[in-house]
């Protein structure tokens, strides 16, 4: 499945790994395990990493980007991971770059790179790197399947989401041959300064129901001016909020940032990309986000969570 990527690896002597902005879990684990991955297995050649930063996944070691010219995409290739689509991709400078490659695990939206793998079947793009390392005989690090093994553990809720397969058990098994402890990461997943625990409270206290019981946050961007917390935090951070309500089959999260409204939709039942690529964004079956125009675009997008709901097409 990865012959085209390894074949381009191994013609270009400058790699730029790019992925998607506000990077998740995922997105830092699949960006800093090829990396590693790379460096360890073609030592002669110059990988680097662009991006925004990420204040919740800081922790991960090597998650700090590169500070790079445009001049060095001239003959490089640009590596884009766990991205659907342009508009999402951390740093256009790809465009500037000899040849572009595409590795991910949403559902397709449109074409990015000149070689791509996209494959939904994986739980997490880490999986897929994981993937292409197993399959290809390429050598692992320790930061490499630590940083790999974090992302599986994001986007897979803990390996408790349905998109986990005896696939993922088993590259989470490979990776784990090599000597790496999982306590810190766990701890700081599942750790929260007492300020956000009591921001999680303000939140829930904020939660609303449609007709059909689809739960809802709406925040406007005064709201978010004034808690003064970086947008992450409310909008990816605040979503699974309403995740465990009996009763509730789908969520959203809408958040105002500068004059848009990002929306953040999930769902235990319903598959809800179809009315995230609506309103022009992408993701998976059962969690998937768009950027609105405005607040009433936003309760147009909630009405039709909610029709779907009532449809009962699952």
């Amino acid at each position: 499945m990865f012959e085209q990527i390894l074949q381009e690896i191994r013609a270009h002597d400058r790699i730029i790994i790019h992925r998607h902005t506000n990077p998740d879990g995922d997105a830092l684990g699949s960006q800093i395990g090829l990396k590693h991955i790379l460096r360890e297995n073609f030592p002669e050649k110059e990988i680097y990493t662009v991006g925004d930063a990420s204040r919740r996944y800081g922790f991960m070691e090597d998650s700090a980007t590169d500070e790079i010219e445009d001049a060095l995409y001239t003959d490089a290739l640009a590596i884009i991971l766990d991205t659907s689509a342009r508009a999402l991709i951390s740093d256009g400078r790809y465009t500037l770059a000899a040849r572009t490659a595409r590795i991910d695990h949403h559902i397709f939206c449109e074409k990015i790179a000149d070689v791509e793998v996209t494959d939904t079947s994986f739980e997490s793009c880490c999986g897929m790197i994981a993937a292409f390392a197993m399959e290809c005989g390429l050598r692992l690090t320790p930061l490499a399947a630590k940083s790999l093994y974090t992302g599986m553990i994001t986007d897979s809720g803990r390996f408790r989401y349905d998109s986990v397969t005896s696939k993922t058990f088993r590259l989470a098994a490979f990776l784990t041959e090599q000597p790496f402890t999982t306590t810190d990461i766990y701890r700081n997943l599942y750790a929260d300064d007492f300020s956000f625990i009591r921001l999680r409270a303000q939140f829930v206290l904020k939660i609303a129901f449609t007709e059909q019981n689809v739960a809802y946050i709406y925040t406007t961007e005064e709201e978010v001016k004034a808690l003064g917390v970086d947008l992450f935090s409310i909008s990816r951070g605040m979503v699974n909020t309403m995740s465990d309500i009996r009763g509730v089959d789908v969520w959203v999260n809408f958040t105002e940032s500068e004059g848009n409204v990002l929306a953040e939709l999930r769902s235990s039942t319903y598959n809800v990309n179809p009315i995230a690529v609506k309103y022009g964004g992408g993701g998976h079956a059962k969690a998937s986000g768009a950027t609105l125009n405005s607040r009433e675009e936003a309760m147009q997008m909630l009405a039709d969570l909610d029709a779907l709901v009532a449809g009962g097409a699952k």
